[in-house]
């Protein structure tokens, strides 16, 4: 890439803003020395990896590159033989235990983030090495007991003696004795010996080396003889404990330097995820988006078949809050745009921002631009901005310009981006045109994606007839005599002079006296350019208008479908509080209704009794409230699964009888039949109606059983109840089975449903006779044994046809 051309663009100060979201200094030099890429597929992988970083950023927010460091020096120190400083070791630990922290991260997520698990794999985690630099340094890189047997001897005996030096010189200071000779009881150290201070006018009252004296000469520091051996042991200890704390040292290095290599590739390739991170943290604070890089699509010649399509671009060196985004979208049949309009309009402005952004997405970063922007990646980018006079060369304005396009024209060709500000500016207008519009054929015929700003009015009229190249211009707001610096394609931009000085005072006699110099095709051009942006303007309000009000459309659609789905939950919620209320007051009522039933429980009751305990349950069960509609329809998405309700009269096709639902649950019902629960599945219950007509169509087998009863009961009256139990304990099966067969010719008549026969357990005789006789009864429709809380198999249940 051409350098002089991207420090024209200003990217070395992106690259300096960059690397301050490094975190060490091995990433901030590989920040600093970055540079865009010629080659699509490498452009793809920085984008990638910056891409993942963002992501991986985002979701992990604990993945850091804090704790390494910049140990590629004192590694390679270590191999030459240098001895390294114990905090430097430290630094070293540190930095291959960030990098196994990433290397098993991002192995594990190996398929989320591919592009920075494969850097990742570079990473050394150097186990042994950390183990013994743990082993050897504690954490404020003091050499521990524990790195070596000797030294853990060495330092237990300088322990000892030094306790004993101690005592020995406590023992002294704090004899009675010698008190009237000190200074002061206290014990204190001179090169590194310990010593005790004596009154100088004393000297000789305690026999010892002086070893120093106090700045007054009023006291001798002196190390009695007592303690001369106890200092010798302890010095000459401390010496061997130095002696062995540099040997174990000088191992660790040898360690380090053997793994020097391994040191340096992780340090490198730490670098390059913090500045894959250094770019996603870029990108945020850019609020950026990951550009569409794209290669060069098939074209007729010259077209070259470059893509620049930037929406909402901003340069990214400007303020985000003043800076004015701008639309650069060049269709399939432009490759050459050439930007008219007055000074400080922008044209420049827009011209670097086209031109850095390409370098950015060449190098990996995200762009501040909007979601579907895409770029081509280009062999080279050469870029010619600015006043570059030169005193320095004798070279004038238009003679720098000039040096500069000679050298674009040498190189540039289809695959590069050239960007011309001001294209034959600073010499004769008519030869400055015809200069500019000949270095414009050049480079269109030679298929080069060029970008130009002009002040050339000629060049207007080239580029709307001209194959492949297309006007654009920098609007002018001439109520305020500022430029709006947005920029608009498709249409060249008008000559503003005699409108500007108008507007700042300028005589109208003058004002009129220009016009008449100019041209009236120049005048009559104007008109119609004035009318076109006027017209592009009511056409964007119009737009902007619709825009808004689709917008305004789609909000205030979600808030209604936000407020509806809030009364629905709302309406749900009240509908199951509503269910669940009524659920509890009905499961009150049964319970009440079960504790009325439980007289029926009395066998031989009459008749009458009975019907009182019915009349009960029936005033109780009209008591019940009426349930919500919610309680018995399914709410909205829910699917009906029955058309049963509590309370329902329901026929049991399985037993041939009538009951009522107590209890629904899924696809199974409670029925109480008579005193009797049962559950049923709903396909086997049928409505109050269809039990009716069943028992219509049994109506002749019901003729032939009263007619085979009693002659003197003629007709099917209601009798009393004979009670629901009948005890046959204790007879013989020859009393037992008369004594049942009027019992049930009663019990029918009565209408009772159900009956128990307690013929007690015993040899088995009297039950298996009663069940005999039981099976075919045509009073009996079955018949099975009690349950445990009824006499279990003492008892047998009966269920009698219905009566009427």
């Amino acid at each position: 890439m051409n350098t002089k051309s991207a420090t024209t663009l200003e990217l070395p100060k992106i690259l300096e803003r960059l690397a301050r979201f490094c975190a060490f200094s091995a990433s901030v030099e590989l920040a600093l020395d970055l540079t865009p890429t010629p080659y699509l597929d490498e452009a793809l992988d920085r984008q990638q990896e910056t891409t993942e970083a963002r992501l991986l950023i985002n979701t992990h927010d604990h993945v850091t590159i804090g704790g390494a460091r910049d140990v590629r020096g004192d590694a390679l120190s270590a191999a030459r033989g240098m001895a390294l400083e114990p905090q430097t070791l430290l630094d070293i630990r540190a930095t291959l235990r960030q990098a196994t922290t990433l290397h098993r991260l991002l192995a594990r997520l190996n398929n989320q983030f591919p592009r920075l698990a494969d850097i990742a794999e570079r990473l050394e985690e150097c186990t042994a090495l950390q183990g013994e630099i743990s082993r050897v340094l504690d954490d404020t890189g003091a050499v521990q007991d524990s790195a070596s047997p000797r030294l853990a001897t060495v330092r237990r005996e300088m322990r000892v003696a030094f306790d004993r030096l101690q005592g020995k010189l406590y023992n002294i200071i704090h004899n009675p004795n010698n008190g009237p000779y000190l200074q002061e009881v206290l014990i204190t150290q001179r090169h590194g010996r310990y010593v005790i201070p004596l009154r100088a006018e004393f000297k000789g009252r305690i026999q010892g080396i002086v070893h120093d004296q106090s700045s007054s000469g009023a006291t001798l520091f002196i190390e009695p003889l007592a303690t001369v051996e106890l200092n010798n042991t302890w010095r000459e200890l401390q010496l061997e404990e130095e002696n062995e704390v540099r040997r174990i040292l000088r191992e660790l290095c040898d360690m380090v330097g053997h793994e020097a290599p391994y040191i340096v590739r992780t340090v490198e390739t730490l670098a390059a995820l913090d500045l894959a991170f250094a770019k996603a943290k870029y990108a945020d604070a850019l609020i950026a988006t990951a550009p569409a890089l794209v290669g060069f699509r098939d074209a007729p010649f010259p077209h070259p078949g470059s893509t620049i399509k930037l929406y909402a671009a901003r340069h990214p060196l400007l303020d985000p809050k003043k800076v004015v985004p701008i639309d650069v979208d060049l269709d399939d049949d432009t490759y050459t745009l050439v930007i008219t309009g007055p000074n400080t309009g922008g044209k420049t402005v827009a011209l670097k921002t086209v031109g850095l952004l390409t370098l950015m997405a060449q190098i990996g970063l995200h762009l501040p631009v909007a979601e579907g922007s895409s770029l081509t990646v280009f062999a080279d980018v050469f870029a010619d901005i600015g006043d570059e006079q030169s005193i320095e060369q004798s070279l004038s304005t238009f003679s720098s310009h000039m040096t500069n396009i000679i050298e674009i024209l040498d190189v540039a060709d289809e695959h590069t981006l050239a960007i011309l500000d001001e294209l034959g500016a600073g010499t004769d207008p008519a030869e400055g045109a015809a200069l500019a519009r000949a270095l414009l054929d050049d480079l269109v015929g030679r298929g080069v994606t060029t970008l130009v700003t002009t002040h050339h009015p000629e060049l207007k009229v080239y580029s709307h007839e001209k194959p492949g190249v297309r006007n654009a211009s920098m609007e002018f707001n001439l109520q305020t005599l500022a430029p709006t610096y947005r920029l608009i394609v498709g249409l060249p931009g008008r000559s503003n002079a005699l409108a500007i000085a108008e507007r700042l005072g300028l005589p109208k006699s003058i004002i009129d006296r220009a016009r008449s110099m100019v041209t009236d095709d120049d005048l009559a051009t104007d008109d119609l350019l004035d009318a076109i942006h006027q017209k592009r303007k009511e056409i964007e309000h119009t737009q902007n208008g619709l825009r808004q009000s689709f917008q305004a459309a789609e909000e205030l659609r979600a808030e209604l479908r936000g407020r509806l789905a809030f009364i629905e939950d709302e309406r749900r919620t009240m509908l199951a509080e509503a269910r669940q209320q009524a659920e509890a007051e009905l499961e009150e009522l049964r319970a009440e209704i079960r504790r009325t039933r439980k007289q029926l429980m009395a066998a031989g009751q009459p008749l009458e009794a009975i019907r009182q305990v019915e009349s009960q349950v029936s005033g109780l069960r009209n008591a019940l409230p009426a349930m919500p509609p919610s309680a018995a329809a399914s709410l909205p998405g829910e699917e009906e699964d029955r058309s049963f309700h509590l309370g329902d009269l329901v026929w049991v096709e399985t037993l041939n009888t009538e009951g009522q639902i107590t209890e629904l649950s899924g696809d199974e019902a409670e029925v109480m039949v008579g005193r009797l629960r049962l559950r049923a599945k709903l396909d086997e219950l049928a409505p109050r109606s269809r039990g009716e007509s069943k028992r219509d169509q049994k109506a002749t087998r019901r003729k032939k059983i009263a007619a085979s009863l009693p002659v003197s009961d003629p007709v099917m009256t209601r009798t009393a109840s004979p009670g629901l139990e009948l005890d046959l304990r204790g007879q013989t099966v020859e009393e037992a089975l008369p004594s049942m067969e009027s019992y049930l010719d009663a019990a029918y008549m009565a209408g009772l449903p159900f009956v128990r026969i307690i013929h007690g357990k015993g040899t088995g005789a009297l039950r298996s006779a009663i069940r005999d006789a039981l099976r075919g009864h045509p009073l009996v429709k079955k018949y099975e044994r009690g349950d445990e809380k009824e006499g279990g198999d003492g008892v047998t249940v009966v269920s009698l046809v219905p009566s009427n």
